[in-house]
């Protein structure tokens, strides 16, 4: 056993626990009306919502209105909050709620074009100083690589994905969120990892 990597994970829990400690009081005094702990909240939680948001969406265009959506309803719903899951789960629920709107809503429009969208993901992309222009090629060249792939995917593949990479959310909680069962939600992410692979396939072979 690696005792070093059993610390690790230990604390690591620790740390979470502590934090959602941490959310559920300052949501619990949002409930009061405190609106110093609402906006601890969103300045906590804004940019994974945002990021996530953005991903799902593929580039930046709606993704701070709905955001800003998303905590205007947390500050709305504060009232009937109940601290009966982890409070990033509770926010999630609420961000993938709005975002499939959203999707759906989109698709009653004429689609924006892959490459407007890509030219909006780079904008998430970190500016990388220290990189010489090849090495940013070649990496803005593998993000929109792997945008255009989880963009292929369905809404709820896509979420899941989004949530286990970029947020490091546990299947568990993912679960949750999507309100599925735990080996569902370990079968779509398999489903989802495949077909990632295998829209990649051609990029990863160039490589």
């Amino acid at each position: 056993m690696d005792l070093s990597a059993e610390v690790s994970a230990q604390s690591e829990s620790g740390d979470n626990s502590q934090s959602n400690d941490h959310h559920v009081a300052l949501m619990m005094k949002v409930k009061q009306g405190d609106i110093a702990a609402f906006e601890e909240i969103v300045e906590i939680h804004q940019g994974a919502v945002i990021g996530t948001v953005a991903k799902m969406l593929g580039g930046m265009g709606d993704a701070e209105d709905i955001s800003q959506q998303v905590f205007i309803r947390i500050w709305k719903s504060a009232g009937r909050y109940k601290p009966s899951a982890k409070f990033t789960t509770w926010m999630f629920t609420i961000t993938r709620n709005l975002v499939f709107n959203e999707m759906r809503r989109r698709q009653r429009k004429p689609a924006v074009s892959m490459d407007e969208r890509e030219e909006e993901y780079n904008l998430l992309a970190p500016d990388e100083n220290t990189a010489t222009p090849d090495q940013q090629a070649l990496e803005n060249e593998l993000i929109k690589a792997i945008d255009t792939a989880i963009q292929a995917l369905p809404e709820k593949q896509r979420l899941a994905v989004i949530l286990r990479r970029y947020e490091d959310r546990s299947y568990e909680e993912i679960a949750e969120v999507l309100g599925m069962s735990l080996s569902a939600v370990k079968s779509l992410l398999f489903r989802a990892r495949a077909q990632l692979k295998e829209n990649l396939q051609a990029y990863l072979e160039e490589e």
